[in-house]
Formats: structure tokens, sequence, C-alpha cells
């Protein structure tokens, strides 16, 4: 494995290693407010139960993370899983108005921590379009 792919996959592997295993153990609270968040980029997520849908996404990032960090997992497939997921998080940032300026596109204040998952997908990307 080359360097810049190991520093492709190993920073959002960690990442996302960090974020789901800090979800396993969330309060009823914070995860209806996470489900209903994540509501307004994918609708259907409203209909889930609040503690099923954050193990869903806690156990989608500790896979995705392993997936990254694992050598033998290809990096187009591992590219692939992250360009997905960041899909689905830029979705709650492009349709939740108050995430970006009266453009559409530009952060906000309030947006600024979820448009940096751009990031995530143009590191997905490149995993993708690497020779």
């Amino acid at each position: 494995m080359r360097i810049s792919n190991a520093i492709l996959r190993g920073v959002p592997g960690a990442f996302l290693l960090q974020s789901g295993y800090g979800k396993l153990g969330m309060d009823a609270e914070s995860a209806e407010g996470l489900k209903q968040f994540a509501s307004t980029g994918v609708p259907q997520f409203a209909d889930w139960d609040s503690q099923t849908f954050t193990k869903f996404i806690a156990g989608t990032e500790l896979a995705l993370g392993t997936a990254l960090l694992t050598p033998f997992v290809s990096k187009r497939l591992a590219g692939a899983g992250l360009l997905a997921f960041s899909a689905g998080l830029l979705s709650m940032y492009f349709r939740n108005s108050d995430m970006t300026q009266e453009d559409g596109i530009r952060p906000s204040e309030q947006g600024l921590t979820l448009s940096k998952d751009a990031f995530l997908a143009a590191i997905g990307a490149a995993l993708v379009l690497q020779k």
C-alpha cells in the first residue's frame, strides 16, 4: 500500500471508528435528536425507532472505519463506501436551509460542521478513482 493511500484511508477510518464507538452508548434523548436531524437528509429515518437508528449509524461508522483501515479491503470498495456514506451526510446539509447561506451552497455558521463532510466525499472519490 502506498503512503498516500494509507493517509487517505487512515484519517477518515480512525475518525469514523471514534465516531461510531461514541454512538454506542448514546442516551435516548440524544439518539432521538440524531435521528430527527438525519431525517432532514433521509426522510425515511423519521419512521425508525431512535435506538435502532443509533445502532445502525454506529454500526455503519464502525464497519466503514474498519474497512478503510484494513489493508486487504480494496481501495475502490472502501472509497465507494465512504463516498456513499458522505453523500448521505451531505444530503442533510443541502436539504436543511439553516445549514447554508442564501445561495444554498456556502455553509452558514450552523452548517459548518456538516460542510466538512465534503472532504470525506472527496477522499472517497479519490480512493475510487486512484489507479
